[in-house]
């Protein structure tokens, strides 16, 4: 099959895919062979890609936001040519204290899709089948993708902030996963304060339904009873911060970030305010999420890039230049 694989080089930060042949996956007993159909990119396979998180398996195939149909393995959960989704969990040990406690996603020993496991940049991928996911009929594969990681992240990200409806909510940077979770807000009836560098991203929140718009050095108006942080940067998880009444919360929507600089805790944190980090998902997180975007229809705007330009794709990502969330098509 055609895939575009990651090799080690002496330097990570120069690291680009190869678009190259690659062995079909082999069916193993509990998994399905998926063709791939679509795949998003995400930031995160930004960073594997530039060194910021260490290349555990290599050659990597990369891709964790996989809208595939079944074309082996099937079971009578999951038969010959359903359309499903993959998402960044790609299957966790079900053993461990996380686990037993129903928070898989703090699983001791996950598999990461397209990070410890190849994934989706490929024509064909092999999935857990427990770890794939029906996909609304109303979105097709392109729409759907983005969903897959930075819709089922987002919609975490809310709940971990402990988001209820009518309240005031932040949103501190809009790319792909921003631009899914106001669409949740506004269904929620909450008002959303959206603050995020460059104008485009700014006129699509203003096109969603926010309440009020800033630069990423702008204050929202109000005092907010939910933040959360989209950008890898530290210094946006403080802005957010000082942005709270007394009692809320800010979520930090990031697998990786940069130092957070040295704040205040009298006039920042203390009056109960709180900061919390959002650690991948859950199976629950995703059908959940996935359910609720079908009957809203949520539908991405996207830019898609043929498997041949993957390195094209993630620089649009890295630099923000996609018109929309970015989807791969083999």
């Amino acid at each position: 099959m055609k895939a575009a694989v990651l090799h080690r080089r002496q330097s990570p930060g120069d690291s680009i895919l190869q678009i190259e042949t690659a062995p079909m996956p082999m069916l193993t007993e509990g998994h399905v062979v998926l063709r791939v159909l679509a795949c998003g990119v995400c930031r995160t396979d930004l960073h594997i890609l530039e060194g910021d998180l260490c290349l555990v398996h290599q050659p990597l195939i990369p891709g964790h936001q996989i809208v595939g149909k079944v074309v082996s393995g099937a079971t009578p959960e999951r038969p010959l040519g359903m359309r499903v989704g993959v998402s960044w969990i790609g299957g966790t040990d079900g053993t461990c204290p996380f686990c037993l406690r129903n928070e898989e996603n703090l699983c001791d020993d996950p598999t990461f899709t397209g990070y410890t496991v190849n994934g989706g940049y490929a024509e064909y991928v092999l999935a857990r089948a427990d770890f794939t996911y029906p996909l609304p009929e109303t979105l097709n594969d392109t729409e759907v993708a983005p969903l897959l990681c930075a819709g089922i992240i987002g919609f975490r990200s809310l709940r971990v902030a402990g988001t209820q409806p009518g309240e005031r909510v932040g949103l501190f940077g809009f790319g792909s996963s921003a631009s899914q979770a106001i669409e949740v807000l506004r269904h929620w009836n909450c008002e959303v304060y959206v603050s995020t560098r460059g104008e485009p991203h700014r006129e699509l929140a203003r096109s969603l339904g926010a309440t009020w718009v800033g630069t990423e050095n702008d204050k929202p108006p109000v005092k907010l009873d939910r933040a959360i942080t989209f950008a890898p940067a530290g210094a946006v998880v403080v802005s957010a911060l000082s942005s709270l009444r007394k009692g809320g919360i800010v979520a930090i929507n990031a697998i990786h970030l940069d130092q957070m600089p040295a704040f205040n805790y009298d006039t920042l944190l203390w009056g109960e305010r709180q900061i919390r980090s959002v650690a991948n998902m859950t199976r629950q997180d995703a059908t959940d999420f996935l359910q609720l975007a079908g009957e809203i229809g949520i539908h991405p705007k996207v830019q898609v890039f043929p498997l041949d330009q993957a390195n094209e794709a993630l620089q649009a990502v890295k630099h923000e230049t996609g018109q929309g969330s970015v989807v791969i098509v083999p």
